[in-house]
């Protein structure tokens, strides 16, 4: 399926759907039970390329891995925070995620092995990582171009544990979650000390809350400064993960847009997961918000009626793509701010969003880390992907509200949520 041709509904929808785990989640679990003493059965697990991906290198790392796709558990016997293969090769692909963690899992390993990755992946950032692996004692030998896949891991000698390691993550809070949930390798006590700019901190949380409940533990010493206290080791457990937030929101944003409601089942408030606030700016462009039973329930405004709005969104940054969407449906502009860092993602996603809402007839411009959309009339036509998961996701929206629009490329959404075009067919569409 090269392209997927959108279908507008016929009236306000009533959606009633159920999304995949977390890939925040399910990949911090997958870390956490491969570095704990013991079996843990992990369930709700988000089988996409990414996760795949990421449980493909445990199997490559040596590590017991039982996986039934069919009732979306995968049980993993670890091994006390050590790697079973030393001097192998890891396919990382374009899974940002996996990456990150392995690297970090790998490098404090002391072990030596080859990091491999797609040409997606050698593009996106790892330097701040990388560099604070190397003050930490870790030899690196890139075989291309330096702080970038592909690489290979020369072994690790002791530093100082007083030094603190700097650390920047204004492009990624996944630098710093990585270098927490692999802690547990270290020898004695590090600090972690932050350089950069950037307070988007949700998924640090995530990291920190998962780890203590694997047993682990760290302390937070003031705002920017962290202490890993490798002593407390993980344990083998049961894990449920939640369902993946992020890909809740599309639904959500088609019933703000097109006036209808979305319910997405067991979607609620005290989810982990940062882009939760999403429907909090929902609400404030006029959407009815309710928590029910079965999950969160969005509500759009009759006739669409949404108001624009400023946000920063920083902390739930992957969610910019489909306020982005909502957006040009709304009766003022909208100003997205603190999200400079997405230009180096899976994409340069804010040049994206531009060159295809242009390419609709939009008015629409990127400055820094800004973007301001303003509301407009959209013509049919084919919206450009980018291999980008979430921009595919992200432009399906509009093509539920209007007629016309095609979506490139839609199986790399493959990455996180691998039938999420079948659930659009599914739903109520047809052309108006």
């Amino acid at each position: 399926m090269k392209q997927f041709a959108m279908k507008p509904f016929r009236e306000p929808p009533h959606i009633r759907v159920s999304v995949p785990g977390s890939k925040s989640i399910t990949n911090r679990a997958l870390m956490l039970a491969a570095l704990a003493e013991g079996k843990s059965v992990l369930k709700g697990v988000l089988f996409s390329d990414d996760s795949r991906v990421f449980m493909e290198a445990l199997e490559t790392l040596g590590y017991e891995i039982e996986v039934k796709e069919d009732k979306k558990e995968v049980a993993i016997t670890g091994c006390g925070g050590k790697i079973p293969r030393d001097n192998v090769s890891v396919y990382v692909g374009s899974a940002g995620t996996a990456a990150r963690f392995l690297t970090a899992m790998l490098a404090l390993s002391g072990g030596c092995y080859e990091v491999e990755a797609s040409e997606q992946m050698k593009k996106r950032p790892m330097r701040p990582l990388l560099e604070a692996l190397e003050q930490m004692g870790v030899n690196f030998e890139y075989k291309e171009e330096s702080y970038a896949f592909p690489f290979r891991i020369c072994g690790k000698k002791e530093t100082a544990s007083e030094e603190k390691v700097l650390l920047n993550i204004d492009e990624s809070s996944q630098f710093l979650s990585a270098l927490l949930l692999t802690g547990v390798l270290c020898k004695s006590e590090r600090s972690i000390l932050l350089t950069g700019k950037r307070d988007a901190k949700a998924y640090v949380r995530i990291s920190m809350k998962m780890m203590e409940e694997f047993g682990g533990q760290m302390r937070q010493l003031g705002e920017n400064e962290y202490k890993l206290l490798p002593e407390y080791k993980y344990q083998g457990r049961e894990y449920r993960i939640e369902p993946d937030v992020s890909a809740a929101c599309y639904f959500y944003a088609m019933a703000a847009i097109n006036g209808g409601t979305a319910v997405v089942n067991h979607v609620h408030f005290d989810s982990t997961q940062g882009d939760i606030q999403f429907l909090r700016v929902l609400e404030q462009m006029g959407c009815r918000v309710a928590e029910e039973k079965e999950g969160i329930c969005v509500t759009g405004p009759k006739e669409g009626n949404l108001h624009g709005i400023k946000v920063n969104m920083s902390d739930f940054s992957d969610q910019t793509m489909t306020l982005a969407a909502v957006a040009v449906f709304a009766d003022t502009t909208t100003e997205i701010s603190g999200v400079e860092h997405i230009r180096r993602q899976e994409s340069d996603r804010m040049e994206g969003i531009v060159r295809e809402l242009r390419g609709r007839g939009i008015s629409c411009e990127a400055e820094g880390g800004s973007i301001l959309i303003r509301p407009g009339h959209l013509t049919p036509g084919v919206m450009r992907t980018y291999e980008d998961h979430r921009m595919a996701m992200a432009f399906s929206v509009i093509g539920t509200k209007v007629p016309g629009i095609i979506i490139d490329n839609p199986l790399c959404c493959r990455k996180t949520f691998e039938n999420y075009f079948n659930i659009l067919t599914n739903l109520d569409l047809s052309l108006e």
